[in-house]
């Protein structure tokens, strides 16, 4: 099946409705979105629990006759310096999430960009130098001056033009994932990056 959306240069292209034309599903998009960002969180932080605090191998006093409270270890949680009761560890907070379910979401959110008009198709996207200045006059004349740039492949002028702007970010078709479709008013996307889209998440 194929449906057909306007590029910007004028004209109607022809697209997989399988990847531009599903029903919007709110619960699938949020589990993906979701499981994206925990796997990009380290999980990295740790505390010392008393077996891992260095000292207090020796009983500070002994157990009768000083009227203090009984001590093993000066090492103990309720010590200044001792181990924590229940301390942090290193984990993964990796949330799986199946092929199917990634391809599923990934056409929800390309549906969903289209049916909002913030979907912007172009035949091909360049600059003729790596200017800041070219790249933003561009976006301006486009009307689209927040926005993620889809190209099918590295285009050095383009990512160099864009770094110093906060809006607008370039990705290549093969690295495109949910948060990034979904962090930018506008993604504006070539033909070419399409079809490379269309092989991948058809």
């Amino acid at each position: 099946m194929a449906m057909q959306i306007n590029s910007h240069g004028g004209g109607a292209v022809e697209v997989s409705e399988v990847t531009f034309g599903r029903e919007y599903n709110e619960a699938l998009v949020h589990q993906v979105v979701t499981a994206y960002l925990a796997t990009g969180r380290s999980g990295t932080k740790a505390q010392r629990n008393r077996s891992a605090v260095r000292g207090g191998g020796k009983k500070p006093w002994r157990q009768k006759g000083t009227g203090r409270a009984r001590a093993g270890t000066i090492r103990s949680p309720i010590w200044v310096g001792g181990g924590r009761t229940f301390a942090a560890a290193p984990r993964s907070h990796k949330q799986k999430v199946n092929r199917k379910m990634y391809r599923g979401a990934m056409q929800v959110i390309l549906s969903e960009l289209v049916r909002q008009e913030r979907f912007v198709l172009v035949d091909e996207f360049a600059i003729e130098a790596p200017k800041t200045r070219m790249l933003v006059d561009k976006l301006a004349g486009m009307n689209v001056p927040d926005c993620l740039i889809v190209l099918e492949g590295y285009d050095e002028n383009v990512y160099l033009a864009s770094r110093n702007l906060p809006n607008v970010s370039v990705l290549e078709a093969s690295a495109v994932d949910p948060v990034s479709l979904l962090r930018y008013e506008n993604v504006m996307m070539s033909v070419a990056a399409v079809r490379r889209l269309e092989e991948k998440w058809g």
